[in-house]
């Protein structure tokens, strides 16, 4: 009898993986979600702090994002002004939240010096985003899986602009939501360090300021 039971169960598997090729219900996945951030080029920054609100009203400490924005791009062009191609920093999950209802965010913006903070509501539409992204596989390539893991990239520029970004299940970036931050009144670290900031601006970023400036209204 169990052997029946076994056989039916497959059988409906392969129906419906039939009936759907494009399903991702069956890939491998991670059970949470990737919450990360990144800086336009050149503009460094630190993340202080942060916390997720999942829709069941859980919170959750998301801890310290590191410093982003830094690198050596070359001076040729105005490569700080909007933002990079590439909305990824390293995948850094959630680790027991469901989906996302809001993220709070506290970051230092290096290059201006300033503190920045925020609570951010995640919409309905980006829930579904990253669901989909790993229970679908995209069209142009059935035979692959879905994604392994939903993301938010988090994008935190100076003025304290901040955009959202979630995946499709092409791996594509699609923006969701948009935010503005407003100043720590504390100051970076919340007036424990004196005023002092995680890090000074390094040559690379001093000289490209130095010739272009701060792109303020281009993110």
């Amino acid at each position: 009898m169990k052997r029946v039971c076994a056989l039916v169960v497959l059988l409906c598997l392969a129906a419906c993986h039939s009936i759907d090729p494009l399903s991702g219900e069956q890939d491998p996945k991670d059970p949470w979600w990737s919450l990360e951030f990144f800086a336009p080029l050149y503009m460094t920054g630190w993340v202080e702090a942060s916390w997720v609100e999942d829709i069941h009203g859980e919170f959750f400490n998301h801890g310290m994002g590191g410093i982003i924005g830094t690198g050596n791009y070359g001076y040729d062009s105005e490569l700080a002004r909007g933002w990079p191609r590439g909305k990824s920093g390293g995948i850094h999950g959630v680790v027991g939240a469901d989906l996302p209802k809001r993220v709070y965010v506290r970051w230092q913006s290096i290059v201006e010096p300033q503190t920045y903070r925020v609570w951010i509501d995640i919409p309905e539409k980006a829930r579904q985003l990253m669901y989909r992204s790993t229970h679908r596989r995209c069209p142009e390539t059935p035979d692959q899986p879905a994604l392994y893991i939903a993301a938010l990239h988090l994008g935190l520029a100076p003025g304290g602009v901040v955009r959202i970004w979630s995946r499709d299940e092409c791996n594509r970036p699609v923006e969701v939501a948009r935010a503005q931050a407003e100043i720590e009144p504390l100051g970076p670290s919340q007036g424990k360090t004196q005023g002092r900031y995680a890090y000074k601006i390094n040559e690379n970023t001093k000289r490209y300021i130095d010739k272009y400036g701060i792109p303020y209204g281009s993110w």
